[in-house]
């Protein structure tokens, strides 16, 4: 089992790695940018150019079935998902392949209200929350005890 953390404003990657380190998982942090990590064997770092997609690139060409992908990248978890891999939001709440496709439609609405100059701004998501974070503690746990018995 391997976790991939798309980290550019990923708010979860000390969880993550206090998760991984109980279950002995080994964790890549992935970013066009320099983001301090923990020095231990488990936790590797990889910094990617800074061209369009290209951390986005490395987690999907690596991402199988033995897999946790941890992004808030719809278009991200689409291409993960397709190959096998498990996906979670920095929320907790996982990216499927019944529900992909919703996620997709949503986000590309958004996109057209937003591009509208005529429309006000829509704001974002919610702020992330206390409840978010304990959410998301629980999936992972979860997804590496499933992981762990297949």
């Amino acid at each position: 089992m391997h976790i991939y953390i798309d980290a550019d404003a990923c708010p979860v990657r000390e969880e993550t790695y206090k998760v991984a380190r109980r279950h002995g998982v080994p964790v890549t942090v992935v970013s066009n940018s320099f983001l301090r990590v923990p020095r231990e064997p488990l936790i590797k770092f990889i910094a990617v150019s800074d061209s369009f997609d290209a951390a986005d690139d490395y987690i999907a060409e690596r991402a199988d079935a033995d897999a946790i992908v941890i992004t808030a990248d719809i278009l991200l978890a689409e291409r993960c998902l397709k190959s096998g891999a498990v996906v979670l939001g920095s929320n907790g709440k996982p990216f499927t392949m019944n529900s992909i496709g919703s996620a997709i439609a949503t986000r590309a609405i958004m996109a057209d209200l937003r591009a509208r100059a005529d429309i006000p701004n829509l704001g974002g998501p919610p702020p992330f929350s206390d409840r978010d974070r304990s959410r998301f503690l629980e999936a992972l746990h979860v997804t590496l005890e499933k992981l762990k018995r297949r």
